[in-house]
């Protein structure tokens, strides 16, 4: 059965919770459409966490940003809105994530967002 798109982040339980260590992501092919002009716009996604309890299933992850392939997006929101999904579904001590769009009208935006946990001393 071929695989679809899916809003659903699944995690699994962090290996070493007593340990502030950093999970890296590189996401080369996030694409969503120009809420303005409908035309496609392309960015890299990078993702930096440390995870408490839980860390973030990676096919979920993928199937979460196919799902954003047809929907018009800013920028600017669907990079605060991925934070937000991810955040909520890890529960994370500290997370950032860059998106870096594809130039648009000569113009080549990166859009930086971070969470936070309470307490945590960001790295």
């Amino acid at each position: 059965m071929p695989s679809r798109p899916s809003k659903r982040l699944q995690t699994f339980s962090n290996p070493a919770p007593e340990r502030d260590f950093r999970i890296h992501m590189e996401i080369p092919e996030f694409t969503c459409l120009c809420p303005m002009t409908g035309q496609p716009d392309f960015a890299v996604l990078t993702l930096d966490y440390i995870a408490d309890k839980l860390c973030v299933e990676l096919k979920s992850l993928k199937l979460y940003v196919w799902s954003y392939r047809n929907e018009g997006a800013f920028h600017e929101a669907v990079t605060n809105q991925i934070l937000d999904d991810l955040a909520r579904a890890t529960k994370p001590r500290w997370m950032r994530l860059e998106a870096k769009f594809n130039v648009r009208g000569g113009i080549h935006t990166s859009v930086i967002a971070e969470h936070v946990k309470r307490g945590f001393k960001k790295p």
